[in-house]
């Protein structure tokens, strides 16, 4: 038989290019069966998708909400959300023009109880107000939380701000106040320390009123823990001296104030 015929014939076979007849492929048929569907899944599958996808949803959020309570309901933290958010112990005014040593510049007066909030209000006070460094925090407070007090002098010192005991009134001057306890403290932030006339700084002995197993070393790490901030501030050891002879409150005399650097810059009478 030609070659032709069997190619023509029964096109069983083709000739490749390159080497012995090979069978020719198989033809795709114009509409070919669809491949097997899987079974629909039962209504009682179907219920169970949603059932545990909100069990486990359920057990999630019972994992946060127990964690966030137990962070809630320590008084500790529920004395800081208190502070920072609903009722805070600070208040502040912010006064365009006082008159420090013959220079006038913008003063943030502060006056109330330091909470445990204090540093993060003060933070958001600063930078509120636009304060730059040499401008004034004038301070009218009895003391509060010897933490946030530290802190609180840090972020003066780190914005470059002078520190006065006092407040003022709606012309700019600046009217005595006194500065007790952790007051002191943020007081001593300031790059420049002036003491106003009048004014008042009184100190004391700073003790834990948390539970402690040794009240003795506790005592000994806040007092350490004063001094190495006073120390920082420049301000005389002396001072720490001060605090710790007395539980209560012992308001010093400008000429020690500044013979402690404590006081850095006097001001006249207001």
């Amino acid at each position: 038989m030609p070659v032709d015929d069997r190619e023509d014939g029964a096109n069983q076979f083709r000739r490749s290019p390159s080497g012995p007849w090979v069978a020719p492929p198989p033809r795709t048929p114009l509409n070919p069966p669809r491949p097997p569907q899987p079974p629909a899944p039962s209504r009682a599958a179907r219920r169970r998708r949603p059932f545990w996808s909100v069990a486990i949803f359920t057990l999630l959020a019972l994992g946060w909400g127990i964690r966030a309570y137990r962070d809630v309901s320590r008084p500790e933290a529920w004395a800081y959300w208190k502070d920072q958010y609903f009722s805070p112990s600070l208040a502040a005014s912010l006064i365009p023009k006082v008159d420090l040593d013959g220079r006038s510049r913008t003063a943030l007066a502060i006056h109330g109880v330091i909470g445990a909030a204090g540093a993060s209000w003060l933070r958001d006070r600063i930078d509120e107000a636009h304060l730059a460094p040499g401008d004034a925090i004038l301070l009218s407070s009895p003391g509060g939380d010897l933490n946030q007090a530290i802190i609180m002098g840090e972020i003066i010192r780190s914005h470059g701000l002078v520190t006065a005991v006092g407040t003022s009134d709606a012309a700019g001057r600046i009217r005595p106040a006194y500065c007790a306890s952790a007051c002191v403290l943020v007081y001593a932030g300031g790059k420049s320390r002036y003491g106003v006339e009048g004014s008042l700084l009184g100190v004391h002995r700073f003790v834990t009123t948390a539970p402690a197993s040794d009240p003795v070393a506790d005592t000994q790490r806040v007092a350490g823990q004063v001094l190495g901030y006073m120390t920082r501030m420049g301000v005389s050891s002396a001072v720490v001296e001060e605090m710790s002879q007395t539980r209560e409150v012992r308001w010093l005399d400008p000429k020690r104030a500044l013979a402690m650097n404590l006081i850095t810059d006097p001001v006249g009478k207001p």
